[in-house]
């Protein structure tokens, strides 16, 4: 790329960041043209209409009801998640505990935040990734060579959770609330693929898989040029977990035997994702599934995404990571080195950025 034209990258990134309104203040400038520092690059990987060769009913949509009373159907549960951690790398669960009016109101939280006059959000923007509250608007724009068209909220809730005077009064209390369900959803999760695995239902628990989490509100404007821009481009998560709450426009794909495959909304549904420390964990076992979000003339979209990892170096956990000794043997060797710390798992997913490739390769024998 030319000089004169990186430079020119340079200003417009700085002259957006420094408006502290994200991309809802491009938007509510007026514009009908989507500025050139969020034209995405074309991805050649086909989509596959989920009105032809896929239907709702075919993505792994699992029921937790009676799973703590029921033994019959929770061993059906297992083993629902594990296929579906095998050959998809995500699945949606339905009758998780977290009642609809808590989901409902959580997307409406986020929505009042982003929504309300851009005076009142500009005291929480910032690029300090150490503060528990903070809003942006694409964290490596710095760094990487096109924007895409969303704004977050962000909260580190756990162990260490933000004081409520932190927090943005028109959603408080709701982040309070869904974060605590958030996480015992996420235990149980936990047992499940503990037991999919085979061990101990408290061995991804005793982990510390569930001990972080970090909650971002994403909120995806209504966009004049869809074709030329996305709600997030490809990656994986560096989590142990995601789950996912969206609302019912949709836009999120999978990367699926080779095509982005459309995930419709479901009605109180959650999205969980196997991240790649899960990956790593399971020695490719469970699979980490690339995903993005496109968008369309409408919106805005709005969801709630949730890790299940600290993603501040210096509260990282102490215990290291690496594949479980329980699931190798002769047959099933292990790809990834042993013994990584979460500080050197976290320096190689900062170092390369949302690039459309895994850096678990970087971490693989």
């Amino acid at each position: 790329m030319e000089l004169e034209s990186v430079n020119d990258r340079k200003a417009e990134v700085q002259a957006f960041d420094d408006s502290k309104t994200g991309v809802k203040g491009v938007l509510d400038s007026g514009v009908t043209k989507i500025p050139p520092m969020f034209h995405v690059k074309s991805d050649p990987t086909p989509t596959s209409p989920a009105d032809t060769n896929f239907s709702t009913s075919q993505f792994p949509i699992i029921d937790l009801v009676d799973i703590s009373k029921n033994t019959t159907q929770r061993v059906e549960v297992v083993g629902q998640i594990r296929s579906a951690s095998q050959k998809w790398g995500f699945f949606q669960v339905i009758n998780h505990g977290i009642p609809v009016e808590v989901l409902d109101e959580m997307i409406s939280g986020i929505r009042r935040f982003h929504e309300q006059d851009a005076e009142a959000r500009k005291p929480f923007y910032s690029r300090d990734s150490t503060k528990k509250v903070r809003y942006f608007s694409n964290g490596k724009l710095f760094r990487e060579m096109a924007g895409t068209w969303r704004d977050t909220l962000a909260f580190s809730v756990n162990p260490d959770p933000p004081n409520p005077q932190d927090m943005p009064a028109v959603c408080r209390d709701i982040v309070a609330e869904y974060a605590k369900q958030v996480k015992a959803l996420g235990i149980t999760i936990f047992e499940l693929l503990s037991e999919a695995l085979g061990l101990n239902p408290s061995y991804l628990k005793e982990m510390d898989c569930a001990e972080a989490l970090h909650v971002m509100g994403q909120y995806y404007p209504q966009c004049p040029e869809p074709e030329l821009t996305l709600g997030i481009s490809k990656h994986t998560d560096c989590t142990f977990i995601t789950i996912l709450l969206q609302d019912q426009i949709g836009g999120l794909q999978i990367l699926h035997d080779n095509h982005w495959v459309n995930v419709p909304p479901v009605q109180g549904a959650l999205v969980v994702n196997i991240g790649d420390i899960l990956q790593l964990m399971t020695n490719d076992k469970f699979t980490s599934v690339y995903h993005r979000v496109s968008l369309r003339n409408i919106g805005p979209r709005i969801s709630v995404v949730t890790f299940f990892l600290n993603f501040t170096m210096s509260e990282c956990t102490s215990k290291n990571y690496g594949p479980i000794k329980e699931l190798l043997s002769e047959e099933n060797p292990p790809v990834y080195r042993d013994n990584i710390t979460m500080k050197e798992i976290l320096t190689h997913y900062y170092a390369k950025g949302l690039d459309g490739n895994s850096y678990l390769l970087s971490l693989r024998l």
